[in-house]
């Protein structure tokens, strides 16, 4: 299973942010640019595990929080995630995204 890079950088883009951190503060902290610190809390440009230790650093978490959050095998896996996008769901598409996530929990998936 690859990681998943938007989720990654909204961590990183939320934790950065909680640290009262521009994302220009973090890019000269990691000698990287801008635009990386955008790309990489987008999720569209992939981070290498030493810029993941850098940023994991900074932002006083460790590389394993940035990854997952949680153990993926517990049940805490991206619920704070889902929390966030539930708030910004009008009540029909919270039905929708429940009926949804009721057909998905029920097919078995590897």
């Amino acid at each position: 299973m690859s990681p998943d890079y938007r989720v990654i950088g909204s961590r990183i883009k939320k934790l950065r942010i909680e640290n009262e951190l521009k994302q220009e503060d973090l890019a000269d902290k990691i000698n990287v640019s801008v635009a990386f610190v955008s790309r990489v809390e987008r999720g569209s440009s992939h981070i290498n595990l030493n810029r993941l230790t850098q940023i994991a650093e900074v932002l006083k978490v460790s590389p394993g929080y940035l990854l997952t959050g949680s153990n993926m095998g517990s049940k805490e896996y991206l619920k704070e995630e889902f929390s966030e996008i539930l708030e910004k769901c009008t009540p029909q598409q919270q039905k929708l995204i429940y009926e949804i996530s009721e057909i998905i929990s029920r097919t078995n998936i590897d």
